[in-house]
């Protein structure tokens, strides 16, 4: 009970204090909605180029082949091939990666070893890419040297572990 009420708590409780200090609490809303609607149309054009190209992978069959290839090498390590596509892609573009998530997730049901897998993949990496640009780039780090591939070890580190932990702790 008490939990269904803290979102709302927080909205009212936000307004009052923004009232009292003498904002105007509307026209902060409008704005905030507004620049997030500029956000989103920045962001727009990339996140469709990443979902096509990730469809497209799909399609043309490159990842299944990619899962054939690797399949041997993954069943050794415990790793269901069928999330060969989500490791390709996370260390690119999480929402890409989303979208594999959901779509294994929605093909194998939840409550698969391979959905469930899918889930804590996503929970326990990271976008390497992305995260190596803003933040270097935000620091004026031009040369990464050995950051891009110590981040991809840690995310084949976080794969792994994820197989690891859905096998002996979900069956």
């Amino acid at each position: 009970m008490v939990l269904d009420l803290m979102v709302p708590g927080i909205l009212v409780g936000v307004s009052c204090y923004g009232m009292a200090k003498k904002v105007d609490v509307y026209e902060a809303l409008l704005q905030g909605a507004a620049r997030g609607l500029e956000i989103l149309l920045r962001i727009l054009p990339a996140l469709i180029s990443l979902l096509t190209v990730t469809a497209m992978l799909r399609a043309s069959g490159a990842l299944d082949l990619a899962a054939e290839i690797l399949a041997p090498t993954l069943h050794w390590l415990g790793i269901p091939p069928e999330t060969v596509g989500l490791m390709l892609v996370r260390p690119i573009s999480g929402s890409a990666a989303l979208g594999v998530g959901s779509d294994l997730i929605a093909t194998y049901g939840p409550d698969s070893t391979i959905g469930r897998t899918a889930a804590v993949m996503l929970g326990s990496t990271e976008t390497t890419f992305y995260t190596i640009a803003v933040y270097f780039g935000a620091a004026g780090i031009q040369k990464t040297r050995y950051a891009i591939p110590a981040a991809l070890c840690a995310d084949f580190a976080g794969f792994f572990f994820a197989s690891v932990t859905v096998r002996l702790f979900l069956g």
